[in-house]
């Protein structure tokens, strides 16, 4: 194992590039099944009479390290659609480089990693072939059950220490799995590629059960392989690592063609395998299917399922599940909420994009209704030049006016739990320009307009916490009362006007091009923002001046094998206001709305009441994340094999008041649900516990 260890890095990153021809023939058997199998999200749509389906593919497929895999399918067919959706990313499993340090796209920590004898343990099963041909037949087991590490063996060449075939089972949400690949021989082009793949699975949930069997064979053209450092000459960015994969179909992919796909399959079928193909004609030649009964099934689709509605010429909408519990979210501060987005693309010559988001939530703790529409145009996307329209809802917010009057409240006696204070609506419009000046240095000029009104006016009072009543509280000791006669005085309505720019820098970003498309990835340096506002006076009614600043710095550092170090520093201002004005910083604001565990688990306070996002013109803020799928949870064996990643979480805040505000947690990722468990503290003193609760079933 130390020679496998040693060579496969190597061996990891040889194939620079090649072409294939990409044969997948795959079939499921629906043993057990009930109603919930038609709200799965991402499940193909199962028939009255069938149990089993099968489908095939064809494809040319090109490869281009380190890791861009380009299918275009050719031709399909089978007896449903949606057969791919099984699992919702089938495809992954034929896209393994296996000398890499991870599988499945950083899913499966791999047992040729550098350090993976921390996690597997290994012994030789048997030897095979003569001394001067000599092969091993390695086991590898985990040493915890865990999602992220698997079980099997590798039969490894002694030669060059080359895996000949290896074989793997694993996990992903409900669907387990084994792989087994073989490699082509040694001394071939294609020594250090799979040749063959064969897959089979088995999806269990809520009294459903599907086994599944897939095969695929690769046929190799135009395999390049790396040639020594001191040989390659440098061309273009070596920022530009073109990494992504995609897939693509050609508009008639989808056919029974009996007769092309006799011509093309590398497997001939087996009598079983045609018979289901019979089945298929005849049951759909026998039963005619009513119009009432598509639309309705599409209809149910739709509530239960991410649709797409192509519109021929003008694009494409896609839009979330109508019903969909993985757009809930709960927290103990926010409560309970919900979203729901939809989105439109349209793609015009020269990979320019129109895209258009409408989205809507709702936060049923503060009773709060939120909307937005955001749009863009790409209509330079190699120098990332876009234009930018959001408009909507934002977040409730209050005036200087009031901050002015509570700052008169001494400490000792301040307690934000007994406010009551009058929150303004918002209603926004935000135009802004991007436009990538060089690689990782962005400039954007952005135009905002606020209209904020004041829906409940009225005094802002001190209220009882020890009772529900609204009353102002008669119990001393008593913060003074804000003075009524300057809210009396006060507008109903506020509107702003506000030029800004923010310039955005990320030194060595690497990224790719997708055609004209330029997509940035990561960098090994952090990302700063500086970021400016100023609000104008009377270029609306009842507007006024100020100025808004805000630095920002983020970097999110690998530490190996699915281990990440996330820290974020942030400071804002809001200098030379007069009159009435609304403290709304851009990168410290709370969120109303439910976001996973990719979106908002680190970096945000989760249990800071909504009060302190505008109680001060001014604030810093640090954030200190460490994610990595082995911390607490493997010392607890029995409920380590449903936890996918673990976090430790450590934020403060320095705003009046609160000199500082601490929060530490600990979360946790599974297939099913992320929950984070936080305490805050403030001035050194413990404040309260809570949780954060997000469904992500089918969602990751």
């Amino acid at each position: 194992m130390e020679r496998v260890f040693y060579f496969a890095p190597f061996y990891a990153n040889i194939v620079e590039s090649y072409n294939a021809e990409l044969y997948i023939k795959g079939k499921v058997n629906v043993k057990k099944r009930n109603f919930i199998i038609h709200y799965l999200p991402t499940m193909f749509r199962t028939r009255k009479g069938m149990h089993e389906y099968m489908m095939e593919t064809y494809s040319e497929l090109h490869f281009t390290a380190p890791n861009r895999y380009e299918q275009e399918v050719k031709a399909s067919m089978g007896t449903t659609k949606g057969f791919w959706e099984a699992d919702g990313r089938l495809m992954e499993h034929f896209h393994i480089n296996i000398y890499s340090s991870t599988l499945l796209y950083d899913k499966l920590l791999s047992p040729l990693a550098s350090d993976a004898r921390k996690y597997y343990t290994y012994f030789v099963d048997s030897i095979m072939g003569d001394s001067h041909n000599r092969q091993y037949k390695i086991r590898f087991m985990p040493k915890n059950r865990s999602y992220q590490l698997v079980g099997g063996y590798m039969i490894v060449n002694t030669d060059v220490w080359s895996i000949r075939e290896i074989r793997f089972s694993g996990r992903s949400e409900m669907f387990r799995f084994t792989n087994l690949l073989k490699m082509g021989e040694v001394g071939e082009s294609d020594e250090f590629l799979p040749v063959k793949y064969d897959v089979t699975g088995t999806f269990r949930l809520l009294g459903n059960l599907i086994d599944g069997s897939y095969v695929a064979t690769l046929n190799y053209r135009d395999i390049r392989q790396r040639k020594p450092a001191h040989l390659t000459r440098k061309t273009g960015s070596k920022y530009d690592l073109s990494g992504i994969y995609k897939m693509t179909a050609v508009p008639d992919a989808y056919r029974y063609d009996t007769a092309h796909f006799n011509r093309i399959r590398p497997i001939p079928l087996t009598a079983h395998e045609q018979e289901l193909y019979r089945t298929y004609s005849q049951l759909n030649d026998s039963t005619p299917v009513k119009k009432r009964k598509v639309f309705w099934g599409h209809l149910g689709d739709a509530m239960i399922d991410y649709y797409t509605v192509d519109l021929n010429n003008y694009g494409r909408l896609r839009g979330s599940p109508i019903i969909n519990p993985f757009m809930f979210g709960y927290s103990a501060l926010n409560g309970l909420s919900y979203r729901q987005t939809l989105r439109y693309n349209q793609l015009f010559s020269g990979d320019r994009r129109l895209q258009i988001s409408p989205g809507a939530g709702y936060n049923f703790k503060q009773k709060e209704f939120y909307w937005q529409v955001r749009s863009s145009f790409d209509y330079n996307p190699r120098k990332g030049a876009s234009l930018y329209v959001e408009f909507g809802d934002g977040n409730r917010v209050y005036s200087s006016a009031i901050l002015d009057e509570l700052k008169d409240i001494p400490d000792s006696i301040f307690d934000v739990s007994r406010l009551r204070l009058n929150y303004y609506k918002d209603l926004y419009l935000t135009m802004r320009h991007s436009w990538e000046i060089v690689n990782g240095l962005t400039l954007d000029l952005n135009l905002s307009m606020h209209r904020r009104r004041d829906t409940a006016k009225g005094k802002a009072t001190v209220i009882d916490s020890s009772t529900s009543s609204t009353a102002e509280s008669e119990q001393p000791p008593v913060p003074p009362d804000i003075d009524e006669e300057v809210l009396d005085k006060l507008p109903r309505v506020y509107n702003s006007f506000a030029p800004g720019i923010r310039l955005t820098w990320t030194p060595g970003q690497y990224y790719y091009m997708n055609g004209n498309r330029k997509v940035n990835l990561h960098s090994k340096y952090p990302t700063i923002s500086l970021d400016w506002e100023r609000g104008f006076k009377g270029v609306l009614p009842n507007s006024n001046n100020y100025e808004r600043f805000e630095i920002d710095l983020q970097h999110t550092i690998p530490l190996g094998l699915m281990r990440d170090f996330y820290y974020r520093l942030g400071w804002g201002t809001f200098t030379e206001q007069t009159g009435v004005y609304f403290i709304d910083f851009a990168n410290f604001r709370r969120t109303n709305l439910p976001t996973g565990w990719n979106d908002d688990f680190g970096g945000v306070f989760q249990l800071l009441d909504r009060y302190w996002y505008n109680s001060s013109r001014r604030y810093f803020r640090g954030h200190v994340t460490y994610e990595a799928p082995f911390l607490i949870i493997p010392h607890l064996n029995k409920i380590s094999q449903y936890v996918l990643n673990e976090r430790l979480y450590f934020g403060a805040l320095f705003v009046p008041r609160l000199k500082p505000y601490i929060e530490v947690g600990y979360g946790i990722g599974t297939h099913v649900f992320d929950f984070g468990f936080f305490a805050g503290f403030e001035n050194w003193k413990y404040k309260e516990v809570g949780v954060k609760f997000t469904f992500e079933l089918f969602n990751r």
